[in-house]
């Protein structure tokens, strides 16, 4: 039943009470707004605070997107080490082309990744069939959505427009981040608050900066009593404050002089400040900088071990979690055995045409690869299996030690 349709009835705690109830995940996060708040810098964080920052939108945008590019299927294992696409189990096309009716599964995908990155956790309504297979999969805002344990059992509330709808776990697909108790996950953004606070206050200092005519805090000295202070303090922001005014010639009356106070930015290091928030919160993403529009240190030789090293470290544990939560949330229980989901990362491991032919050569030679694997890896059409195109070949040069030189004996004796 979907959430717009029909609501759930819950459960009273007061009639079955169970010992894990004490234990709720709430009571542990304190709501989905768990950390989030003032910070010491002065300024508030939360998730639409967090993304003015630029850093923070180019870290989430780079990983959602990577993520929802890869190619997501569903196999159904064949022994123990083999298996094929799965085309013709329902939750396929469901995963691969449209979750439901309004997006499509790199939307979808995407959507999951922004929503485990800014606020920790992921929640998607799941509407079956009569069969109980999923036939549509719908994001849940995860700011509007708790998790309660009742009897033992996770029950999810959505505050809707028309009230709160409670769900039980075998209608939610949920992809929690990292946590304290295995069922949610923290905010990044809440956790890494005060950085972020930080990163805010600088932006901010830089733009009261050039506001004020990129010039620090000033002095007006006059040798006598100024008998209208305001009226000469507003004749001077007129003339000479902001960005516009910036490098005009000022013409003081009356014996003035003019004296600034303060820390110049680039002995207050403004700018390397900014620079290190940068690294830290491209460190709290565990970003690659190149992949963020800073290239100071990045190089040719580098730049391609970086980009495999955001593939392994940063990529994949995210699409095991997916994976995971996803066969658990979606497959029936009998065939938890049978199938599997899998994102297919081979395409961003393959490095450059170079490093790849190499590899693929040993592999030939060496016989763990056939003509068509490669192909397949290359997104090219298969060879027939008339032609070979499957077969395993060997360098022929090599033989076992014991049979070293075998040959030029029996060469010998034929002399």
């Amino acid at each position: 039943m979907s959430i717009l349709n029909g609501i759930f009835r819950s459960r009273d705690k007061k009639d079955n009470h169970h010992p894990a109830d004490d234990n709720h995940p709430q009571n542990y996060l304190g709501g989905t707004s768990f950390l989030f708040g003032d910070t010491p810098s002065g300024k508030t964080v939360n998730e639409r605070t967090a993304l003015q920052i630029t850093a923070i939108h180019a870290c989430v945008k780079v990983i959602a997107e990577a993520v929802a590019s890869l190619p997501l299927h569903v196999y159904a294992r064949k022994g123990d080490n083999d298996s094929q696409k799965a085309y013709d189990h329902p939750l396929y096309n469901l995963l691969r082309l449209m979750p439901n009716a309004e997006m499509t599964a790199y939307t979808f995908i995407e959507t999951a990744m922004t929503h485990l990155l800014i606020y920790g956790n992921f929640y998607a309504q799941i509407i079956r069939d009569g069969r109980g297979y999923p036939v549509s999969l719908h994001p849940l805002l995860p700011n509007k959505t708790e998790v309660d344990r009742i009897d033992g059992k996770l029950i999810y509330s959505y505050q809707s427009d028309d009230g709160a709808i409670k769900l039980n776990s075998r209608d939610i697909l949920h992809i929690p981040g990292l946590g304290f108790d295995g069922i949610l996950g923290y905010s990044p953004i809440a956790l890494a608050k005060n950085s972020i606070g930080l990163a805010l206050a600088t932006e901010d200092y830089g733009s009261a900066f050039f506001r004020n005519g990129a010039s620090p805090g000033a002095v007006l000295e006059f040798p006598g009593v100024v008998k209208d202070i305001s009226r000469v303090k507003a004749g001077w922001n007129a003339g000479y404050q902001g960005s516009d005014n910036a490098h005009k010639v000022a013409v003081l009356e009356e014996g003035a002089k003019f004296s600034t106070i303060g820390i110049p930015p680039n002995e207050a290091q403004f700018l390397e400040t900014r620079r290190f928030q940068l690294e830290e919160i491209a460190r709290i993403y565990r970003v690659p900088l190149h992949l963020v529009g800073d290239l100071e240190h990045a190089t040719f030789s580098n730049v391609e071990h970086m980009s495999l090293d955001f593939v392994k470290f940063t990529l994949t544990p995210w699409v095991r979690k997916i994976e995971q939560s996803m066969e658990i949330s979606l497959f029936q229980p009998s065939e938890l055995t049978k199938f599997f989901v899998k994102f297919s990362l081979e395409g961003l491991l393959r490095g450059d045409y170079k490093s790849r032919m190499e590899g693929y050569s040993i592999g030939r030679q060496n016989g763990w690869l056939s003509a068509n694997d490669i192909r397949r890896l290359e997104n090219m059409n298969e060879i027939p299996d008339m032609l070979g195109g499957n077969k395993i070949l060997v360098n022929g040069s090599m033989c076992p030690l014991e049979s070293a030189g075998a040959a030029y004996n029996i060469e010998q004796q034929q002399k």
